[in-house]
Order: structure tokens, then sequence, then C-alpha cells
């Protein structure tokens, strides 16, 4: 009998769901898990019939963090050999961040050390209200070095810091409070989820793409070249079928209304 694999992959109504399926461990991470999520991934940026990528973890938490069988294999690794691991690791946040859909994570209970990173990596985070989310690396001795570079770009400095230094685990209202999730309540929380994927499904994918990576693209370009590309994807959005077929709509209601 094979194994079970680590991911499962859903495609329903244009939103596909990334189950992290390690229940077990908490769905903690290991290099299996991370290699297989990176495929799925990669298999659906490649998929017209996906819009929207939601990350989820099976069972009550979203992600505890490395496996611990997993830091008991790295501590024996050379340096060569840790860093092409991190560079995994690495590999995967750049992917998440270059997936042309926006990519969600829907964190319930625990997201821990690397889990929390691996939420904190996807373009937007929908946490049940009794979620917690921590980067506790610090009290081991550690760092949460990947995850500082996304936290440096969507927080302000002493936020950041005080997240990484202090490594509290913080409840899901403070992770809104802070700018890093939206909060969804328990009561109805699986529909409400479902919803506002659906909504988000249905925004043109070209738009939503290009806005995307335009977003992200801004950060690193000063102020003259951030204005000279907005103006090139405005180019492009423009000649999409997309918005040619959404002006018409616009013009048409308007004209209706006159």
């Amino acid at each position: 009998m094979s194994a079970k694999p680590p991911v499962r992959i859903e495609v329903a109504d244009h939103v596909a769901t990334l189950t992290l399926d390690r229940p077990e461990k908490r769905n903690a991470l290991n290099a299996v898990l991370v290699e297989a999520l990176s495929d799925a991934l990669a298999r659906t940026a490649s998929d017209p019939a996906v819009h929207v990528v939601a990350i989820r973890g099976a069972g009550k938490d979203f992600c505890a963090g490395a496996d611990l069988d997993e830091l008991e294999r790295t501590s024996r690794l050379s340096e060569a050999e840790n860093l092409a691991d991190v560079r995994r690791m690495g590999a995967l946040f750049a992917a998440l961040r270059a997936h042309p859909r926006p990519v969600v994570a829907v964190v319930t209970g625990h997201a821990l050390a690397g889990g929390a990173g691996l939420a904190t990596a996807c373009d937007l985070v929908l946490a049940h209200e009794h979620a917690e989310l921590g980067y506790p690396e610090v009290h081991l001795g550690f760092v949460p070095a990947l995850v500082m570079t996304i936290l440096r770009r969507k927080l302000p400095e002493a936020v950041a810091f005080e997240l990484v230094a202090k490594g509290d685990r913080i409840g899901a209202r403070e992770a809104e409070r802070i700018g890093l999730a939206r909060v969804i309540p328990s009561d109805g929380f699986d529909g409400a989820v479902a919803r506002y994927l659906a909504e988000l499904a249905g925004r043109p994918p070209s738009a939503v793409a290009l806005t995307k990576a335009l977003l992200y693209e801004l950060g690193e370009l000063d102020f003259e070249a951030g204005l000279e590309r907005a103006a090139e994807v405005n180019v492009e959005a423009r000649m999409t079928e997309a918005c040619r077929e959404g002006v018409r709509r616009f013009l048409e209601r308007s004209a209706s209304r006159a």
C-alpha cells in the first residue's frame, strides 16, 4: 500500500484547496510535505480552471511548525546540507509570492513557527477567531529568518521585531489588529470562508494576476520606476478581453440608467 499523500488537492468552482494532510502530526512540516506543497502550487499555477488557491490544515491545526523528526534530522546535517534544506523552504515561499493566483491561508487551531511562516507567506490569511499564530523560534535559540523577509514587507519594523524577538503566541484578533490576518467568527466559519473565496474567485483572473504581480514588484522599485511600471501594467490590463468586456458592461449599465 502506497503512503498517503501529505497534501490533498481539490478543485471546485475555480477554488483549489490544498490541504496539509498530516493531522496526526498536527500537519508539521517535513521535506516530503514541503515538496508536495511546492508541486501542488506548480500544478495550480498552470491550471486555467483555478482562480484562487486556499491552503488549509486537516484536523484541528493549520500547521504546528517543523516535524520533531525533521528537527532531529537537521541537527546531523552539514552546513551545506542545512543550507540546501532551508533553500527548499525558501523556494516554497517564493512560489507562493510568484503564483499568478491569490493564495489564501485558512488558519484554524495553531499556526506556529514554520506553520506561521507558511501562513504569512500567503497573500491573505483568514483566521478562525480562536486560532493562534506565533514565531517562537527564539526560545530555541533559533531565528525565524525566512519569514522575516515576509514580515518586513507586511508590517512596521517595530511590530515585526516584537513578534520574532519575543516569540509570543498571538490570538487571531491581535493578528487582525496588526494587519496579519482577517478574523472569521467561529459561528458559520466554513460558510464564511467559502463565500470569501468564491467572491475572490469571481474577479477577472487576468486583472487579479496583474494586480498581485504589480503590488509585489512595486516593493522593489523606487517611486519613479514604480510609476513607469504601473503605467505598463495599466496598458496591459486595458488590452485584455476581461477589461474590454467589463468596460462594455459598465457603459451599458450607465446608458440604461440615463
